[in-house]
């Protein structure tokens, strides 16, 4: 006889419609579906049309952000969300704009482009007008130029004086006024990035006082991955400890971006203001987007 051991509602965009695949785990005799080959057990995946998967795990996210806060003796509201929506089409990132989310991260500048787009127009129109973009992957100077022109609501990876100065000239050719944070390397990961000594910290600090159109607020920082999360507390307050020695010396810098899906109640006890979020809210590789790469 067949069972179903386990059923997963995973987010889904099918031809720009929001859906949810029902990945149900079941056992037993007749257990696999005709059309999947196999013995005695195995996985259904079936579409299910809902009205929007996402708001589940928000709610859920949310809810933990407002425990590890008032745990650390913080207000909920002193922490933003930020969607990390890297590969997410922009049916899935409308969703969760409906659920309740505004602030959305991108990792690279030609997707975000192509999603800014997708979503400029208005609600009625199938839009989201009013989302406020981050960026939090690492910016090669080539592309400061059009990361300064699209206007993200904060750049979370400057790590080093000479993206500062190109982000400068730019934002001042383009007349605008651009908030971001100093990207600080913790771990010895080849794959991060950061600047990597005190020194070039300090640095980089002093020469944001002579920018006239970036403004630092503060800095971001990521661990190495530990299936336990308490592992990467030290890491999240050298980054905390950092921030407040800087203040110490003069520089105002308010927030700490850190935190992610598998370690973000941490970061919170730790200090962070901004924490970014993918896989809690959108699964794992909810979706592949192929943007415009002509940027």
């Amino acid at each position: 006889m067949r069972r179903c051991v386990s059923v997963r509602l995973l987010p889904h965009s099918r031809g720009g419609q929001i859906s949810a695949l029902a990945v149900c785990h079941c056992r037993g005799a007749g257990a696999q579906p005709p059309t999947l080959k196999g013995g005695r057990s195995g996985f259904y995946v079936k579409y299910i049309e809902v009205k929007n998967p996402l708001a589940e795990n928000i709610e859920n996210v949310r809810r933990r952000i407002a425990e590890a806060a008032l745990r650390a003796g913080r207000r909920p509201k002193e922490i933003t969300l930020v969607a990390v929506s890297k590969t997410v089409p922009p049916a899935l990132i409308k969703a969760a704009h409906e659920a309740g989310l505004s602030d959305f991260g991108e990792n690279r500048v030609q997707e975000a482009a192509a999603k800014m787009r997708a979503l400029s127009g208005p609600a009625e129109s199938g839009g989201a007008a009013d989302i406020k973009w981050h960026f939090i992957g690492h910016l090669q100077t080539n592309k400061a130029r059009a990361a300064i022109e699209l206007g993200f609501e904060l750049i979370h990876t400057i790590d080093s004086v000479k993206l500062l100065n190109i982000l400068e000239e730019q934002a001042e050719k383009a007349g605008k006024s651009q908030r971001a944070l100093v990207e600080v390397k913790l771990s010895e990961e080849p794959s991060k990035h950061g600047v990597q000594s005190e020194e070039g910290f300090y640095e980089l600090l002093r020469a944001s006082r002579k920018m006239g159109h970036i403004k630092i607020e503060g800095l971001m920082g990521m661990p190495p991955y530990f299936t336990g999360a308490r592992k990467a507390r030290p890491y999240f307050a050298r980054l905390r400890a950092l921030r407040q020695k800087a203040a110490d010396e003069g520089f105002h810098l308010p927030h700490l971006s850190m935190g992610m899906s598998h370690d973000f109640e941490i970061a919170i006890e730790e200090g962070a203001t901004l924490v970014r979020i993918g896989t809690a809210i959108f699964g794992g590789r909810a979706g592949t987007y192929a943007p415009d790469r002509s940027i």
